[in-house]
């Protein structure tokens, strides 16, 4: 028996999620779907039915893959063509859904996907910054928003949430994502595919989501983009799997497999994966989707030949290709052989079809196609204002020595950095539809929140880095790193006179949008030389140093840390950062963001996350001890942990006060703290709730976050904050995979980060 059906018959054997009792008996709306889908693919062929499971791109949008498809308008003439992507606005879309309903044989209507990532043509801050916010009100609400905006612009599918758990800052893709925690990624998940697609999919302002990227991408090994993955199975169903599954409870309509292999197998032709998990196990109704090419590159992976990968992904449970058109020109010879079944590939047809009658497309094909919609709601004005909200509650304040921050409106500011005058790289990766140059920069933002009263003097001090082997990286899809033709050294002096002229400087530094994100691994996660000698060379002036940091991930800022005088992580804030960014230096918004992925020190320590498990030689202390799981050059100790943030104000805690010390499984303990905000300022605080369990069967993390709630507290105001323990908060998964709380002793930690925290024990009996 191989390894691999042994790995098969374990999960089937020993994680099975409880029966669903009772299940009721399909609606009518449900019965009426399934009677015109069988109707209408009685009369398919069998091209008709493959050319379903084809999702192409004619390109002009922004390809994540060196192919682009040819031929476009014949073959959805032919009837060879399922959805579209790439293609944006209601007068090309019309003219696309136009050819299927006018010029096919049975005049099946297209679906047409997009890359909504954060925001549509307004963008939002990257879904990095948004999990920061640790508001999932908000970060729906700018879900809702998105779907509004690309809905009344055509479009029905967006290609979101992405709910990657990442704990490798030098992996791109960790921009798109939530973070290294499967709890808090869980109900980010939740409140995304609730955004997008609301209570009905057939509404004309919803969007089918599509939950990526299926599965343990963010594991990928070095941190290397479409790199492999290997990973125990209590890891992966303990810290990876639950952002999935919170997606699929949520009544995700759409899953996108992913690049990685797992245990050996490719992702988008893992049949474990995609069908025995995602669909015995967890009840996924919908379709799955391949990402761009994955079908083909299972050929570079060593599965086989583009007829023998297809036939895998088809048979393992992959519903839609996605550009590589492997089933389009294979499947009806692998048919024909026997290597697939006409019930695999009808299968797969039909669940194309019930994505379309669940939007409504075949009632109505041309229903999110209307020209006044689109001009009232793209770019509208309340979306901007929006944008301007999601932007301040996603920053994190790292560091606020003297309180030089907020800011006075008042006295003289030197503005300095590459990005503080730039258009350019404001939106981050990853927003396909924005338009850049409709951003607002810094130095407008500062200009019109602070006021006549103050002046904002400008000196751009650096390139964005100095490396034109490392700009041309950068600039693939435009120029996001321009070199200024003046040396370096000419541009740090002209920053350093500037500074001599004012009360204090705000220096804007980070990486160019284009340096993270797909395909933008970094190994090196410093900011660019370029940038931090310009910040050596504005300490030297004495003035007050605000660092402000523009990334798509955790950066190394041990100097910045060291030396600003105040540190604050903007992240990439989309068309509304630079008024957004001056509302919290200059105090109009207190920040209130915490971090959702930890800052490592230098690179050596990645990965690094809270959550780690000690081991059998920890550290004790903060000294080097010799023969401890411990490094010679540098501490174990995160720059900043995750969950860390602070305000313009203070927070006390009270101890943590627990309705008992003992419980049942059947029963439930209340852990309580009353927290007073003790500084000069209103201000929001995330109270965070952890547990750590202290002898299990199998090894536990030293934390896990079990809860949070973001409250708001006006100065000298106290709330009590009151968090329900039960067996679920309790629970592990086994080495048999089953899901378990054993009775034993417990520390609940509550807290304003998962290292600034009271505690309490109680035992579960």
């Amino acid at each position: 028996m191989t390894r691999n059906l042994l790995f098969v018959l374990l999960l089937l054997n020993v994680f099975q999620l409880p029966a669903q009792q009772g299940k009721p008996a399909a609606s009518t709306k449900a019965a009426a779907m399934n009677t015109f889908v069988s109707n209408l693919m009685k009369k398919m062929t069998l091209d008709e039915k493959i050319g379903q499971l084809n999702l192409v791109t004619p390109g002009g949008g922004v390809a994540t893959g060196a192919v682009v498809s040819s031929d476009v308008e014949s073959k959805i003439k032919a009837g060879s063509v399922g959805g579209l992507f790439g293609v944006i606005g209601v007068d090309k879309i019309r003219q696309a859904q136009d050819l299927a309903m006018n010029h096919s044989r049975l005049k099946i209507p297209l679906i047409f996907g997009s890359d909504i990532i954060h925001g549509y043509k307004t963008t939002f801050p990257i879904p990095l910054a948004l999990a920061c916010s640790w508001d999932t009100a908000l970060i729906e609400r700018s879900a809702r928003i998105a779907a509004i905006e690309a809905s009344a612009d055509g479009l029905n599918w967006a290609f979101s949430p992405m709910v990657d758990i990442a704990r490798d800052p030098r992996w791109g893709r960790v921009a798109e994502g939530s973070g290294e925690d499967p709890y808090l990624g869980s109900k980010i998940a939740k409140a995304m595919v609730r955004g997008y697609q609301g209570n009905d999919l057939a509404a004309t302002n919803t969007l089918m989501a599509c939950v990526k990227h299926f599965a343990l991408y963010g594991a990928a090994e070095a941190g290397r983009d479409y790199n492999t993955v290997d990973m125990s199975l209590i890891k992966m169903y303990e810290y990876y799997l639950p952002p999935y599954k919170a997606a699929i409870d949520a009544g995700v309509g759409s899953v996108m497999s992913s690049f990685n292999d797992i245990n050996g197998i490719p992702a988008t032709g893992n049949r474990w994966l995609l069908t025995d998990l995602l669909r015995k196990q967890w009840g996924f109704d919908g379709f799955v989707v391949s990402d761009y090419t994955s079908v083909n590159e299972m050929i570079d992976h060593g599965m086989g030949d583009l007829q023998a990968v297809s036939a895998l992904a088809l048979k393992a449970g992959l519903d839609m290709d996605m550009v590589g058109e492997g089933f389009l020109t294979t499947l009806k010879k692998s048919l024909k052989e026997g290597k697939v079944t006409q019930q695999e590939i009808d299968l797969a047809c039909k669940r194309i079809l019930e994505a379309k009658y669940k939007l409504g497309l075949f009632e109505d094909p041309f229903r999110y196609l209307n020209h006044d919609r689109a001009t009232k709601e793209v770019l509208s004005p309340d979306k901007r204002v929006a944008g301007r909200e999601f932007a301040q509650h996603s920053m994190v304040l790292l560091k606020n020595e003297g309180q030089v921050l907020p800011l006075k409106k008042s006295g003289t500011i030197a503005l300095v950095g590459a990005l503080a005058n730039n258009k350019s790289n404001m939106l981050g990766t990853w927003a396909v539809s924005g338009d850049a140059q409709l951003s607002t920069p810094i130095l407008d933002g500062f200009k019109s929140v602070a006021g006549n009263a103050a002046t904002i003097l400008y000196a751009r001090g650096a390139n964005i880095t100095d490396d034109s082997a490392l700009a041309k990286k950068a600039n693939v899809f435009g120029e996001k790193v321009d070199i200024d033709p003046r040396s370096p050294q000419e541009l740090i002096n002209e920053a350093v006179a500037t500074a001599g002229r004012a009360d204090v400087v705000v220096a804007v530094v980070g990486e160019a949008s284009e340096l993270s994100g797909e395909s933008a691994s970094r190994s090196d996660i410093t900011l660019p030389a370029s940038q931090l000698e310009l910040l050596k060379a504005l300490k030297k002036t004495g003035k007050p140093l605000v660092v402000v940091v523009m990334s798509g991930r955790p950066l190394a800022l041990n100097w910045e840390a060291a030396n600003a005088n105040a540190l604050l992580q903007g992240w990439f804030g989309g068309h509304e950062f630079g008024p957004a960014l001056a509302d919290v230096l200059f105090g109009n918004y207190n920040p209130s963001g915490k971090l959702t992925m930890t800052f490592p020190r230098n690179v050596g320590q990645v990965p690094i996350y809270y959550n780690h498990k000690t081991t059998g030689r920890p550290q004790q202390g903060k000294e080097f001890q010799k023969f401890r799981s411990n490094y010679l050059d540098v501490s174990n100790d995160p720059l900043y942990p995750f969950g860390y943030g602070l305000s313009y104000t203070t927070f006390s805690y009270s101890d943590i006060k627990l309705s008992s010390k003992e419980m049942t499984a059947a029963q439930s303990i209340r852990a309580t703290v009353t927290v007073t905000n003790t500084g000069n300022y209103d201000g929001e605080e995330v109270v965070q709730f952890y547990i750590y369990d202290q002898v299990a069967s199998v090894t536990q993390p030293v934390k896990k976050l079990k809860g949070f709630q973001k409250i708001a507290l006006k100065k000298g105001e106290s709330k009590v904050v009151s968090f329900t323990i039960t067996a679920e908060e309790l629970k592990f998964f086994n080495t048999a995979l089953k899901w378990i709380a054993e009775p034993g002793e417990f520390k609940v930690y509550i807290g304003t980060s998962s290292s600034d925290v009271k505690v309490a024990s109680f035992r579960l009996k």
